[in-house]
């Protein structure tokens, strides 16, 4: 691709994590970001691909960041400076703690998870609702209203949660073109609605009928080389992958819904306020739901708990005229063929998690690809699934070091690095109150073939309902009838 700056870096560069998102950045980061080599900087407490980014320009230091240790060598780097950007893309390292440290030093920070410090995923002893991830997510929110204005703070902006956010809006907005929606008949002054108004967002969801939405995802890349036993691959993090499996089940819980899973409980975050979703007592990765992707139709995902189920769920929420309104939200994931048979391995050992860890990259790799959008169901003309078809040849031919999972993470961090430093000063925030439009003509480049359908595939689509007494025949888009039980 063509070499063009798309913002100006002031102040210091930081890369907190090596991993294989973090190896991705670089590239695309050295391509788009106008920045001098004095400014970047990596932390990783693995030296292994230290050449990386020596050779991209960024000094690198070899230290894992620990609560002891994390102030300082944070001050080292921009102490003085009163600017600059911080990208937490690491394991083990407090998304909170880092956040408020730099945000205290003027400098610009953007998460793609709410990461905590060792011990939280792994503490059986605790109680599963402590373990959620509204938990975490409360923390950013008490943060943000401590804290209101000042350096913006994008937390858990990557692909999903991140882009997934500004799809939604997209597709909100092609099916309003699909009817010929006025808005002015509406009550919309703006159109589209301004970005955090979450208002007009979420009535213009309730409008057009859109009851819940699918983070809908099937990757299909599988490896050159067969995966030995006792060996965890995935397309990305494998502590990220494991780590989220092992959290409870958790969705953005819509006021649709007529029916509550027996295994369920209520969200509440640590301030005990009653959260956006419930989460079941099962672990995500033990967790089985029915969804729908273009290229290969229907299939069966794994429930694992993403940010983007609470906070798409909680910005769309709505008391509009009185009329409370929530949509159902939750990732609907089918892992690569390797991840889906490690897990089952994984599974079969007692949820033995140290089996040796490969990230598969882009030389790994023969073929296939992944296919990462929204489905928005519940409205008339069926369900609407919008978003990316990249393929891991595609992959190669834009970006270096990374395979199409990866791609489609490292573009939404571009994208909302750019957007921070284009817009500077809106605190803490979440990927639903930025601006979409923006978001995507910066990513777009970067995603392959991004485009919407339509499809009349239902969650009883095929399924002798006379069978299975549990299930709503007469509403197909009952989470009843999604979940597998």
């Amino acid at each position: 691709m063509s070499h063009s700056f798309l913002a100006t870096v002031r102040g210091p560069l930081l890369i907190v994590g090596l991993g294989s998102i973090g190896r991705g950045l670089l590239p695309l980061f050295a391509q788009h970001l106008d920045f001098e080599p004095q400014q970047g900087f990596v932390i990783d407490p693995n030296d292994e691909h230290r050449h990386l980014a020596e050779k991209y320009g960024f000094t690198f230091l070899h230290v894992g960041l620990t609560p002891d240790n994390y102030v300082q060598y944070l001050k080292e780097i921009f102490g003085s400076a009163g600017s600059g950007l911080c990208i937490n893309v690491s394991v083990d390292a407090s998304s909170v703690d880092i956040m408020n440290l730099v945000r205290e030093m003027g400098v610009l920070y953007i998460d793609t998870v709410i990461e905590p410090w060792p011990g939280f995923y792994t503490d059986t002893s605790a109680d599963p609702a402590t373990r959620t991830n509204e938990i975490m997510r409360s923390q950013v929110l008490h943060e943000q209203r401590r804290s209101p204005g000042g350096p913006t703070a994008i937390s858990c902006c990557g692909a999903n949660p991140g882009m997934v956010s500004w799809f939604v809006k997209q597709a909100l907005i092609n099916l309003a073109a699909d009817i010929g929606l006025p808005p002015e008949d509406h009550g919309f002054v703006i159109w589209p609605p301004r970005s955090d108004d979450s208002v007009a967002w979420s009535r213009l969801m309730k409008i057009l009928g859109v009851r819940g939405v699918h983070v809908a995802e099937r990757d299909t890349q599988y490896a050159l080389q067969r995966r030995p036993l006792g060996e965890f691959w995935n397309t990305w993090s494998v502590d990220g992958l494991i780590s989220e499996g092992l959290q409870p089940a958790e969705l953005g819980w819509g006021s649709h819904e007529t029916w509550t899973p027996p295994n369920s409980l209520p969200g509440w975050n640590e301030l005990g306020t009653e959260a956006p979703g419930i989460f079941l007592d099962t672990p995500g990765a033990s967790t089985r739901v029915r969804t729908w992707c273009p290229t290969l139709g229907a299939q069966i995902g794994y429930l694992i708990t993403h940010n983007e189920a609470l906070s798409i769920a909680d910005f769309f929420t709505s008391r509009d005229e009185g009329e409370y309104f929530r949509p159902t939200v939750h990732y609907a994931y089918q892992p690569c063929d390797d991840a889906l048979l490690s897990l089952h391995e994984l599974f079969g050992g007692s949820w033995n998690s140290s089996m040796k860890q490969r990230v598969l990259d882009a030389e790994d790799i023969d073929d296939g690809f992944d296919e990462l959008g929204v489905l928005l169901y519940g409205q008339p003309g069926g369900a609407y699934w919008f978003g990316s078809h990249l393929t891991i040849g595609e992959t190669r031919t834009l970006a270096p070091h990374q395979n199409a999972t990866g791609l489609q993470v490292t573009s939404a961090v571009l994208a909302a690095s750019v957007w921070a430093l284009e817009n500077p000063d809106c605190g803490i925030i979440e990927a639903e109150s930025m601006d979409h439009q923006r978001c995507l003509e910066i990513q777009r480049p970067y995603l392959g073939r991004l485009f919407g359908t339509r499809t009349d595939w239902t969650p009883l689509s095929g399924r002798p309902t006379h069978v299975y007494d549990d299930l709503d025949s007469s509403d197909p888009w009952q989470f009843r009838n999604i979940h597998v039980h």
